[in-house]
Formats: C-alpha cells, sequence, structure tokens
C-alpha cells in the first residue's frame, strides 16, 4: 500500500482513509491516486514505525517539503501524525505541512493548534468558500452548521503556534467577489490566501 508518494519537489503521507468530510469536489471520489502514486486507498492504516521505515525507500534530499495529506484527514491520526513529523524533521531536517479540512479540533475533542508547534511549519486549510452555508453544502462535514466557524477558529489558533498558516480556494470555483470575501476573512485572521489551481 502506498504511504509515502512524491508530488512535484515534495514527499506526501498518507496515513489515514478517514475524514469527517464528504467534499462533493474530493479527488478520491473520480481516482484512486495521485501523481502516480500507486493506489491511497489504504488496506489497513500503518503504524509509526512503518512510515519511519518507509523513508528508507526515499532519497530525503531531494524534497522541499514533507506534507501530511493522502485519501484523508491527517489530523484524524494527530498524534501519529506529530510522531512521524518529529521524527522527519529530526532525522531530515525538513519542513513539515499539513493539508487539512481544519475540523481537528472537533475530531479530536480539544484544541490541538499547541500541539502542532515545533513540529509543523505550515498549516494549509481548506477554505473553499467564504460562506457558512455553502462551506457545508460543499464539504458534507458530519459536524453540520459549526463547522465553518471551527475551521476559522482553528486557523486563529494555529497562528500563534505555526509559521505559516495559509486559507485556500479553488480558481475557477468562485466569483472575484467571492474571492475579496475570502481574502478579507484571511486578513481579519491575520493569516495567507491562496488560490489553488484547479486539478482534475
Amino acid at each position: 500500500m502506498t504511504i509515502l508518494y512524491e508530488v512535484y519537489n515534495n514527499l506526501y503521507v498518507n496515513m489515514t482513509n478517514r475524514c469527517p468530510c464528504a467534499c462533493t469536489f474530493c479527488l478520491r471520489q473520480t481516482r484512486d491516486e495521485m501523481n502516480h502514486s500507486g493506489s491511497l486507498w489504504l488496506e489497513r492504516e500503518p503504524s509509526v514505525e512503518e512510515v519511519k521505515e518507509e523513508f528508507k525507500k526515499f532519497d530525503m534530499t531531494k524534497y522541499k517539503e514533507l506534507v501530511f495529506c493522502g485519501f484523508g484527514e491527517p489530523t484524524e491520526r494527530l498524534d501519529d501524525m506529530l510522531q512521524v513529523a518529529a521524527f522527519a524533521k529530526e532525522q531530515f531536517h525538513i519542513k513539515t505541512r499539513i493539508n487539512t479540512n481544519g475540523l481537528g479540533s472537533l475530531v479530536n475533542g480539544r484544541d490541538i493548534a499547541p500541539e502542532l508547534e515545533g513540529k509543523i511549519d505550515t498549516v494549509s486549510i481548506s477554505l473553499n468558500t467564504p460562506n457558512a452555508q455553502r462551506f457545508l453544502e460543499l464539504t458534507r462535514s458530519k459536524f453540520g452548521e459549526g463547522s465553518f466557524q471551527a475551521m476559522l477558529d482553528f486557523a486563529k489558533e494555529a497562528r500563534k503556534y505555526v509559521p505559516h498558516v495559509v486559507l485556500t480556494t479553488v480558481d475557477t470555483t468562485l466569483t472575484k467577489e467571492e474571492e475579496q470575501e475570502c481574502q478579507k476573512i484571511c486578513d481579519d485572521l491575520g493569516v495567507t490566501y491562496r488560490i489553488r489551481p484547479w486539478e482534475d
């Protein structure tokens, strides 16, 4: 099963297929892999030791970042993910990033932002839209209507502990007015706004 895979100049970590959302646009609905990775559907969740072993198959000097992002929400395995992040930083002196839906505090039942300090360099959160109701329609989060605010609260907390916090939307999915609203949300939170290219 595919635990680590390359995308551009980064190495991605696929540790879980669990997710509290069922996003209408999620790539895993239409494909099994990314960038010829091999199937990202896990037979079972790998142990921390198994993930560490996988690094031996890769030349870690090649990569700009280690990104926790596969066919699932990485904060579903928060403690294990942070163990792997700490190991990678110590062994390979590599920058670490989480690509997340921003609902990790709801997933874990506590404010997880302080636990990221010193282990995660960038948190990239899918904002998707400036509208709470539309956010729920798009993500179909199991946490319901409070999900949008919980995601924003997590972003605000994360910036206290993580050097780079980025909220993203996808190019072509929003109007220019909506993108301006997203920019204002990010400005108010003190985080970076990034419009990602569409991937089909």
